[in-house]
């Protein structure tokens, strides 16, 4: 082999390596500018978070819906009716809240049924059939 060939066999590597260094050179300016893209939104979500926490502090707590009842069935009760795709009776209502479907249970649901419709929250659309207020 003479010098001429492995000099033009170094040179043919050489543009190679080369050209690889350029290529990561740029991929690594690339990844650099997303690198700085990505921490500059994790600052503003940062910041973001502080300024709801804060503003979250200041609001008062709620605790019901105004003007419902002290009950625990209530809030479970309007959760149901925000499911329900029709009118219910106080015997849906009681299967759905879980509750043993005995007289007392049933009557018991109506009578709130009834505290809600005269708060505007529920109407009774039939005797017994009580739907959301729209």
């Amino acid at each position: 082999m003479s010098i001429q060939a492995l000099l033009d066999a170094l040179d043919i590597q050489e543009n190679a390596a080369q050209a690889l260094a350029e290529d990561l050179c740029t991929q690594i300016a690339e990844l650099n500018n997303r690198l700085r893209q990505a921490q500059t939104q994790l600052e503003r979500l940062a910041i973001t978070r502080e300024t709801v926490t804060a503003l979250a502090d200041r609001l008062p707590v709620r605790t019901s819906s105004p003007g419902l009842p002290e009950h625990p069935d209530y809030p479970r009760i309007l959760a149901v009716f925000n499911e329900a795709s029709g009118p219910l009776r106080a015997r849906d209502v009681c299967e759905a809240l879980d509750h043993e479907l005995l007289p007392k249970n049933i009557e018991g649901t109506r009578a709130k049924l009834k505290c809600l419709v005269k708060l505007g929250i529920l109407t009774e659309i039939g005797a017994g059939t009580f739907t959301r207020k729209q």
